[in-house]
């Protein structure tokens, strides 16, 4: 929770925070908090008529299903199903180098291979080695 927050709905805090503050600021403060608190009512008000205007035909829907003798499995969606993950595609190799006579490659994503470390080392930069 923010300092601000944390100031407003402590008591003395608030009182502490606004006590040097002139009349007509306190006041335009607090016409301007009466519009805010109006304005999330009829938000609030707005969602609570949408959830229940959805509610309502969500059981509509549930009591034609039961008449027709049908179920959620038979749609075949059920409420266990999960999303698919898709897997990306490896990244390309980037950098390669022949160690031993055999090449190895890197993508230059995660830990460097200690032969490109040492390579490194021995002087040489990553440019040497891009495919």
């Amino acid at each position: 929770m923010s300092e601000f927050i944390k100031t407003l709905m402590h008591g003395r805090r608030f009182k502490t925070a606004v006590q040097d503050l002139p009349l007509e600021e306190l006041k335009t403060f607090g016409i301007k908090l009466t519009e805010l608190i109006a304005a999330r009512q009829k938000q609030v008000d707005k969602e609570l008529v949408i959830n229940a205007e959805r509610k309502e035909k969500i059981e509509a829907i549930r009591l034609q299903m039961a008449e027709l003798g049908l179920f959620i499995e038979d749609i075949g969606m059920t409420s266990d199903t999960k999303a698919v993950k898709i897997k990306r595609a490896p990244r390309p190799a980037k950098y390669k180098i022949n160690s031993g006579g055999e090449p190895l490659t890197w993508t230059g994503q995660g830990r460097m291979p200690t032969v490109f470390k040492n390579a490194l080392e021995a002087g040489k930069s990553l440019n040497d080695f891009l495919i």
